[in-house]
């Protein structure tokens, strides 16, 4: 075997990993994403128009929209590679992680009264946090800067308190822009081109 038959056996398995590592997850951030956006611009309006919280209710149509599309598009995707890499497993588990705190966070702020100050900013720094850290474990340089964004915008909500409250859901809901549905398309744009 000669030293360009090794150097292309080493280049197709380079390829075969990177693809594997990065042609799954494209459409986790939209599927999230867009339900949180949503929800959080609904009770913004509500608290705007009406003067009250009318749609705290929506708040679980986020879970039980984004659960089952996040179960199909793993599915979906581990239909493709059959198989999850150590990266996929780990970015799944900081975004599971993400969640839970994001509501046993959001539960014991309630409970200690002091949902109203806080709980905006801690979700948009755990989303800004994510998105920064799954962008480094794939190397993809836009949801690192969105994550960073996000996370920097994520103090905005601690200045909105009192009257201005509601502002803080629409705030929040920039921020799950910024860190979940932009760097998802712009994801899911460079895995369409990936795959060509």
């Amino acid at each position: 075997m000669t030293t360009s038959d090794e150097l292309n056996i080493i280049t197709r398995i380079r390829d075969e990993v990177m693809s594997r590592k990065e042609l799954t997850g494209e459409n986790l951030f939209l599927a999230w994403g867009y339900p949180t956006a949503i929800v959080l611009l609904l009770e913004f309006a509500a608290l705007m128009l009406w003067d009250e919280n009318l749609t705290e209710w929506l708040w679980v149509g986020i879970p039980l929209v984004g659960t089952p599309l996040m179960l199909y598009f793993l599915n979906k995707d581990y239909k493709r590679t059959h198989r999850r890499t150590l990266d996929q497993n780990i970015i799944l588990m900081i975004w599971m992680f993400i969640g839970f705190t994001s509501c046993i966070g959001g539960f014991a702020m309630g409970l200690s009264g002091v949902f109203e100050q806080c709980f905006f900013a801690l979700l948009g720094l755990l989303c800004g946090m994510g998105c920064f850290i799954t962008g480094i474990i794939l190397n993809y340089r836009p949801k690192t800067i969105c994550g960073v964004m996000a996370s920097e915008l994520s103090v905005t909500p601690l200045f909105l308190q009192g009257e201005q409250w509601p502002w803080q859901m629409f705030v929040t809901s920039i921020i799950v822009v910024i860190a979940l549905i932009i760097p998802g398309h712009l994801f899911r744009s460079y895995v369409k081109n990936f795959q060509k």
